[in-house]
């Protein structure tokens, strides 16, 4: 009797992990994929994205360089 419980416990797992898997299948189906064309235009937005957020931060990072060089001569 024990035997045919253990049985049972396993065909339910098996067939869960079957239908899991069968509903990754069915979800992965549905996944629309990006053209290349799409691709390198998002990719061009990215890059100047970077570019103009990176020449901010070196703006800004110059600026307050130079105005902690004023106040450090100031006070010395």
């Amino acid at each position: 009797m024990a035997e045919e419980k253990k049985k049972g416990a396993v065909s339910r797992r098996f067939s869960a992990a079957t239908k899991f898997f069968r509903d990754c299948k069915a979800e992965i189906k549905k996944i629309v994929w990006p053209t290349p064309k799409a691709t390198f235009r998002n990719m061009g937005v990215v890059l100047v994205a970077m570019i103009i957020i990176g020449l901010f931060i070196f703006a800004l990072d110059t600026g307050f360089g130079a105005l902690l060089g004023l106040i450090m001569d100031t006070a010395a």
